[in-house]
């Protein structure tokens, strides 16, 4: 597959997740919650992160407790929406410790500006958003739903 055409299957993929939002309705009752805004161009998000019971010893601690699900509501461009959409798919059934890892890598992908990929493993669909580094003024589209999950979790370790 020539890059134009991966370009070409990532673009579809962003517009795809952007008109069918996945994890989209607010629940209530969250571990953690946060709502960020783009001042740039509008965009904004309110997230919640759902934990599941810490049912033994071990996950107890926050970093070893299961992400049970994640949901959010917003709007914004398409890449911000597609962007909470694959952060969701991606999340859910991760320990709060792996997503933490996994928000790091986005967030080392998406401040290169093009010089480092998304890593396929740790981030799966969401490397469609790698080409995003590339444009400065939409980095923070791409990483608005990656900040209010970071945001989240750390409001749910500090109400734990």
């Amino acid at each position: 597959m020539s890059s134009s055409d991966l370009q070409n299957l990532y673009q579809q993929v962003i517009l795809d997740y952007s008109k069918n939002p996945y994890g989209v309705g607010l629940l209530g009752d969250a571990a953690g919650q946060s709502h960020q805004l783009n001042p740039t161009c509008g965009d904004e998000i309110t997230l919640e992160v759902h934990l599941a019971d810490a049912d033994t010893e071990a996950a107890a601690l926050l970093a070893d407790r299961v992400v049970e699900r994640i949901r959010w509501e917003g709007h914004g461009c398409a890449i911000s929406q597609a962007s909470a959409s694959l952060l969701v798919e991606l999340a859910e059934g991760l320990t709060v410790g792996d997503l933490r890892v996994r928000i790091d890598a986005f967030r080392t992908a998406m401040q290169s500006r093009g010089k480092i990929a998304p890593d396929e493993d740790l981030l799966g669909d969401a490397v469609a958003l790698g080409g995003v580094s590339r444009y400065v003024a939409r980095v923070k589209c791409a990483m608005l739903g990656w900040v209010a999950a970071e945001h989240a979790l750390t409001m749910a370790e500090t109400h734990a």
